[in-house]
């Protein structure tokens, strides 16, 4: 019975091949790429602002940003320890009846932006649960393509906030609970006008995960993709050909140096038309006319802010 089942197995595999199917596709699947299918958030704050916003721009600028596939961001705050997982279950049922895939920022880490404007964070023993919680979710929906970026900003601050060997170890954890069947994962890779291409790698270099599948660049910054296909380039060489996903968000106009709600930026490329041999693709983030926090007349770090909506939006909304 042995030898029947063989053969028929191995008659399948020639009938595919000569289709021109690859048979390594079957069991693998393959990372993001451009074209990908994304998930679009349907409760993000810029669907509900087109809801509710009474300016007839702020609603235009809104319903745009709103049709467009962004990350969903997983706090503690709006994600908490014990909803976690079910909530997290619930966007990966989304992304399912969607045929999508979910894009989701996991922001939680002790001592977040080191108490700048969007500090916040779980106490370790905390994090640790908390992240176990979103990898039962990732578990239970294996059959959803699932595109992590991990902790944006958490590596490139830390020699500025005194805590790299807390921070490597934090996120080593994170990863190891994480990785999973159809999850792709990145891991802060900060951006072209921060660290030294030599001095992130050396970073994410000791997070050490065999499952990561590279670094996130730009993340909630400004600069342009061109800028960053260049820094992908050399910190991928330095770290044995790590792939890379760039925010393009709010990558539209030429960046200034400033990354607090800097004014007259525009929208990037859409998400998902970019792709090369070291970036996968690219992503919106950060949450277009979402705030960078209370600097430049911003209100709150997250909260959404119709006037940044409508400069972003100016060249492609009426």
């Amino acid at each position: 019975m042995s030898i029947i089942i063989g053969a028929v197995i191995a008659a399948v595999l020639v009938m595919l091949i000569g289709l021109g199917i690859s048979v390594a596709n079957l069991t693998e699947p393959a990372p993001p790429s451009p074209g990908e299918a994304l998930l679009v958030d349907e409760d993000s704050k810029a669907r509900t602002a087109s809801m509710l916003e009474s300016d007839p721009d702020a609603v235009a600028a809104a319903t745009y940003l709103a049709d467009v596939p962004t990350a969903i961001w997983l706090t503690p705050e709006s994600y908490p320890l014990e909803s976690v997982r079910e909530l997290t279950s619930e966007l990966l049922g989304e992304a399912k009846r969607a045929d999508a895939a979910a894009t989701l920022v996991i922001y939680g880490l002790p001592e977040r932006d080191c108490g700048q404007y969007s500090a916040g964070g779980l106490d370790p023993e905390d994090y640790a649960l908390w992240t176990e919680q979103i990898a039962l979710a990732l578990a239970d929906s294996p059959e959803v393509k699932t595109i992590i970026v991990l902790e944006p900003d958490s590596l490139a601050l830390a020699p500025e906030c005194g805590n790299v060997a807390e921070r490597i170890e934090q996120l080593s954890g994170a990863t190891d609970v994480l990785i999973g069947e159809n999850v792709w994962l990145y891991v802060d890779g900060g951006h072209s006008n921060w660290l030294p291409a030599s001095e992130m790698a050396a970073m994410i270099s000791q997070i050490g995960s065999d499952g990561v599948r590279g670094f996130a660049t730009n993340v909630s910054n400004y600069n342009s993709l061109d800028d960053e296909v260049r820094y992908a380039a050399e910190l991928s060489a330095l770290l044995d050909g790590a792939h890379a996903v760039v925010d393009t968000s709010r990558s539209g106009a030429e960046s200034t140096g400033v990354w607090c709600n800097p004014p007259r930026r525009l929208i990037g490329e859409a998400p998902a038309t970019y792709g090369d041999d070291v970036v996968d693709t690219n992503l919106w983030v950060k949450p277009p006319g979402e705030s960078d926090g209370t600097c430049n007349g911003g209100p709150a770090a997250g909260d959404w802010w119709p006037a940044a909506a409508v400069e972003l939006t100016r060249q492609v909304v009426p």
